[in-house]
């Protein structure tokens, strides 16, 4: 059986001390003298077993702040419509979601118009914090027609995906979503929920989405963190 190098054996350590938390998504590592003294290898052996987990996506670099391990990031693919769920698993995240609050309660008068219904009619509000491998990216508000989400009020949404769960409890597909994004700074709520600094950059997202036959049937609110999102989109020149 082949003996593992140092090298690998030292990748092997970081890796796993990434895996457990003790260094978190989007901190920085200690220097490369530190990690050497503390792993009794050489400075060389270090920035090897770290340029190995770098390659691996593990592990980033810069000038100004040497190694740090990256926050995971999600964006939905160019004109494609996903998910926070399948956005996660497509890139080989498990994705997690916690439920802050679920009531039912009258639209808004804004709500209403967005969502075709009456002044007043009866919706489902959701918030829940999303994350991926335990690290919280967004905070996620829906509001949907009761008349369509009635069945998701006994449903436990832990860790579901929202469209998905439309689909096999309400009969409900998603097929188009009107979505805007927005850079804002964190509110004191939102910056304990993501675990962000205080005035930290945020992106919003606000969304209508609508069913095959252009209803709409959820509008969205999603806060994510700045280091942690990004749109793609196609841009095309008139004619």
């Amino acid at each position: 059986m082949k003996t593992p190098t140092i090298t690998t054996r030292v990748s092997r350590e970081l890796g796993m001390a990434i895996n457990h938390g003790i260094y978190q998504p989007g901190t920085k590592l200690p220097g490369e003298r530190l990690l050497a003294e503390s792993l009794h290898v050489s400075r060389s052996t270090v920035r090897m077993a770290l340029e190995d987990l770098e390659r691996q996506g593990r592990v980033a670099r810069s000038p100004q702040r040497g190694w740090f391990v990256p926050s995971p990031t999600v964006g939905e693919p160019p004109s494609t419509l996903e998910s926070f769920t399948e956005m996660a698993r497509h890139r080989g995240h498990t994705p997690t979601a916690q439920v802050l609050e679920k009531t039912v309660r009258s639209a808004t008068l804004d709500e209403a118009s967005q969502l075709g219904i009456a002044p007043g009619a009866e919706v489902l509000g959701l918030v829940r914090l999303r994350g991926m491998n335990s690290t919280p990216i967004c905070v996620d508000r829906n509001v949907i027609p009761l008349a369509v989400a009635k069945p998701l009020v006994e449903v436990d949404l832990t860790d579901a995906s929202l469209y998905e769960s439309l689909q096999n409890h309400c009969g409900v597909r998603i097929f188009r979503s009107a979505y805007s994004v927005q850079a804002e700074a964190a509110s004191a709520e939102i910056t304990g929920l993501l675990r962000i600094q205080p005035g930290s950059p945020v992106l919003v997202g606000r969304e209508i989405a609508y069913d095959r036959t252009g209803a709409p049937v959820l509008l969205g609110l999603n806060t994510y963190r700045g280091d942690a999102y990004r749109f793609h989109a196609d841009l095309y020149r008139a004619e």
